[in-house]
């Protein structure tokens, strides 16, 4: 018996031992040049050491333990995992019979495929705003339950929105009776909306402050929900500890999101004057998901949509470029998305030359989607930058970014949480 014993306690000490040892593995990356974000400076023949999913030392003078793995990127330059604050993981383009035919279960099986195509294009972070039956939820704990490969997910659930407005599904006629599953009406209604999707999951509420393109019987220039409506999600999702996004092409119900209290606002195709004022006197971060009316424009005749559809975009987005130009040059603060989904998942990156030709320059480019995303995201103090007691969520491209920032686009090497996924 008190062998048995021994031989158990010897075993118990061994696996400890060697959980402790894999723990406190030393991996260093040897980079030829690290970009400093916040600075836009690169640190050139920097060493990064990294134990377990954290940086534990950034600079030219760093020294390598003995033993530690070695990553060779000599040649290339390092930068933060990218961040993209405006994806919708789930769905991807397809004309409107085929998104009414996919199920749930189906729709996160396509998110599992996108999650990874985004990773390996160097998007180690996502905000995903919008999602049928809290698929995205199921995905994003799939991926941090190590299932299957993928960014971090910062996950809302359903968007909500009106009876027959932007975020509901009107493309069933009436005997169906259908609604989508974040639809809700009156204060009592989003409140109580507002509390289910936090009840089941989501870390962000999304709401629909506008009508949108790609839907029927809405117009992006109309506020949707009413000003007590939109004060309502806000109040309730602040006091429950989440950030809320609102959907908003312009218009009145752009800027009574902002003065609701709303942390960013998407697309804000319509904006004017006062809605740029009021958005940089309340730190409203602008997400503008500008190249999708490049990849929209030239793609549409593919994607067999209804008509009514087509003729809204054809008005809506070379106005978004338009008014999305200037308020980016006014100073509007702007955190990088995409809208994904729209477009192929994977073509994140071509959102930074778009930003660079509407006046930002590369590094400010991509600061939006290191230093800004991650704030808006509120993970400043885990992602966005390659600093100590960061995730070691880490990038590599051949060239200098901050001099062609379509380099972003040609994603050498991926590491998320220290683990290198492509290379």
């Amino acid at each position: 018996m008190k062998l048995k014993l021994f031989a158990a306690s010897l075993f118990v000490c061994l696996l400890a031992s060697v959980v402790f040892a894999q723990q406190s593995k030393v991996v260093a990356i040897k980079a030829g040049r690290v970009l400093d974000v916040r600075t836009g400076q690169m640190i050139p023949n920097a060493f990064i050491l990294i134990e377990g999913e954290r940086i534990t030392a950034v600079g030219a003078n760093v020294t390598v333990p003995a033993g530690a793995e070695v990553i060779d990127l000599k040649t290339m330059t390092v930068l933060p995992g990218l961040i993209d604050s405006h994806t919708h993981l789930t769905f991807s383009p397809a004309n409107a019979a085929s998104s009414i035919r996919q199920s749930i279960p189906r729709q996160a099986l396509i998110g599992a495929r996108n999650a990874n195509i985004t990773l390996m294009a160097g998007f180690t972070t996502v905000r995903n705003v919008g999602a049928g039956g809290y698929s995205d939820i199921a995905l994003r704990d799939a991926i941090n339950a190590g299932d299957i490969p993928g960014p971090r997910i910062v996950a809302s659930g359903p968007s909500l929105g009106i009876t027959g407005g932007h975020c509901d599904d009107n493309y069933l006629p009436w005997e169906f009776h259908h609604k989508s599953d974040g639809v809700a009406d009156g204060v009592e209604g989003v409140m109580a909306k507002t509390r289910e999707v936090i009840k089941y999951g989501a870390n962000v509420i999304k709401f629909c402050s506008t009508g949108g393109v790609l839907s029927l019987g809405d117009d992006p220039k109309h506020a949707e929900f009413t000003f007590e409506e939109m004060k309502t999600i806000v109040a309730e999702a602040h006091r429950l500890g989440r950030k809320v996004a609102a959907h908003a092409h312009g218009g009145e119900g752009l800027k009574q999101a902002v003065l609701a209290g709303v942390d960013s606002i998407e697309h804000g195709t319509y904006i004017d004057d006062e809605g740029i004022r009021l958005m940089k006197e309340k730190g409203t971060y602008l997400v503008p998901t500008i190249y999708l009316t490049d990849w929209f424009l030239e793609n549409y005749p593919s994607l067999g949509l209804p008509p009514q559809i087509v003729t809204k975009a054809k008005e809506v987005m070379p106005a978004m470029k338009k008014n999305l130009t200037h308020a980016i040059q006014q100073g509007v603060p702007v955190a990088f998305g995409t809208d994904a989904a729209v477009y192929p998942h994977g073509l994140n990156a071509r959102e930074f030359a778009v930003l660079v030709r509407m006046g930002l320059t590369p590094i400010q480019a991509i600061q939006t989607a290191t230093v800004h995303a991650s704030k808006l995201l509120d993970r400043a103090d885990s992602i966005g930058a390659v600093e100590v007691g960061k995730y070691a969520d880490l990038i590599a491209v051949e060239g200098d970014p901050t001099k062609d920032v379509t380099e972003l686009e040609r994603i050498k090497f991926v590491m998320k949480g220290g683990i290198v996924v492509k290379k």
